[in-house]
């Protein structure tokens, strides 16, 4: 008996009972109560392949293991081993639930709310410019209207989207007189770009700003690999692009015949191209009655400025992480994998006045969102795409932030391997001469 008992300060009390051999929930064979109880704590929690992250098993896990990392340190674990690669362990349905409903919703009344007020902001502009008429206000003039240009192409890009309105009729006469007044054919970049978001990531069937392979880039002169990867001369390739597309593809945005488009497409490409030429004809026509020097200042320069603004924004969309992202061939292509390669970016002020357009993960995922949605939904997804979201650098009022980010990816984002249904960008180190390119 003196050999069951201890002597305590309480005085003596009976010892726990020893088992010889584990007993689940720590039970007896008469289902007794349990003699004590272990209180959960999240320093406990054992990591599985779980959706949720973490189970919690504490009746068969009780023992602590010898050294417990600490939050930081678990943190820098998982970021040195997560591969941007991988296949994510969510699919399209977990971030479309996580997506507040009413962030689908079109209100066309709303989308119009926005092209009467660029427009108007258009007009004051260019006729204040006009007014005034001094070489103090023209530089400022180019500046604030060939933004406003770019944002009546994000409103026309919705248009195309058919995030508009639910009304395919508004949608393209919206699109036609946007994107038709900057020089831009609606049908034809709607059906490439269309192209773009089907199959983003892949390196063959990418429409726009795609990598070109090792093989078709050593192919190239070098004035055109110079036009291409030099500054700021490559910000001004969209307009190439939409008569020629990029180097080893065939086809005009404007040719009915083109590769690009369907049989059945045909009498939408030739609408955006008669479209196009009218605004053409109307600029020369302009010409004739303001003189060519008024309309050099009133249209010509913001409309390269429009063309500056597109191809920086949907360049740094797709290129410029700190990290090298991947680009897939084959069987490892997914719709989902490819468009997880995109990135947000934060433009400061330019934010409202481009309707946001910098929210461009949730918008390639699902363009089918209005763009006064974005900013809502990507919030709500955060939480589901985890690290395959990389948050963008905060602006200040202007996204200056961004030009060395861009001067960075156009030095060392060359081509890709011929080899591979994995690839990163690589760099051509002879490509500027005695300059040293950074590949990393």
């Amino acid at each position: 008996m003196a050999a069951n008992l201890v002597l305590s300060e309480c005085g003596l009390r009976p010892l726990p009972r020893i088992y010889t051999t584990p007993r689940s929930n720590f039970l007896s064979n008469n289902n007794t109560k349990p003699i004590f109880k272990l209180k959960p704590s999240p320093s406990l929690a054992f990591r599985s392949n779980s959706r949720d992250g973490f189970t919690r098993n504490w009746a068969l896990n009780v023992s602590t293991p010898l050294r417990v990392e600490s939050p930081i340190e678990e943190e820098e674990h998982e970021t040195q081993s997560f591969d941007p690669a991988a296949p994510p362990p969510f699919n399209l349905a977990d971030i479309r639930a996580a997506i507040p409903k009413h962030c689908w919703v079109k209100n066309p009344w709303k989308s119009m709310s926005y092209v009467v007020r660029d427009v108007a902001i258009v007009f004051a502009l260019a006729a204040g410019a006009a007014y005034l008429n001094n070489w103090i206000v023209w530089p400022l003039y180019w500046l604030a209207q060939g933004t406003m240009f770019w944002a009546l192409f994000v409103l026309g890009h919705d248009c195309g989207h058919g995030s508009f309105s639910n009304d395919p009729r508004l949608n393209s006469v919206v699109g036609h007189l946007l994107h038709s007044s900057i020089l831009v054919p609606y049908h034809g970049w709607r059906i490439s770009h269309r192209t773009h978001h089907q199959n983003h990531g892949h390196v063959e069937n990418d429409e726009s700003w795609h990598p070109m392979s090792e093989k078709i880039y050593k192919s190239l002169d070098r004035p055109t690999k110079f036009f291409r990867f030099t500054l700021p001369l490559v910000m001004l390739a969209y307009p190439f692009y939409l008569w020629a597309r990029s180097p080893g593809k065939k086809g005009s945005h404007y040719h009915p015949d083109s590769d690009l488009f369907l049989p059945k497409e045909r009498k939408d490409v030739l609408t955006s191209t008669a479209c196009w030429t009218a605004m053409a004809a109307l600029l020369v026509c302009l010409n004739f009655v303001m003189g060519p020097m008024q309309m050099l200042k009133l249209y010509a320069i913001p409309y390269w400025i429009n063309v500056m603004w597109l191809d920086f924004v949907t360049y740094l969309h797709h290129h410029g992480h700190e990290d090298k992202l991947p680009w897939y061939r084959g069987k490892e292509w997914s719709y989902l994998r490819g468009g997880l390669t995109t990135l947000d970016r934060d433009y400061g002020l330019i934010n409202n006045i481009h309707h946001d357009i910098g929210t461009h993960v949730i918008h390639h995922l699902f363009p089918q969102i209005p763009h006064y949605h974005l900013v809502e939904a990507t919030e709500a997804a955060k939480p589901v795409l985890g690290k395959y979201y990389r948050e963008p650098d905060k602006s200040g009022p202007l996204p200056l932030h961004l030009l060395e980010i861009l001067g960075k990816s156009i030095r060392a984002d060359h081509y890709v391997s011929d080899e591979g249904d994995v690839v990163y960008y690589e760099a051509d180190p002879s490509l500027y001469g005695e300059i040293k390119v950074r590949a990393d």
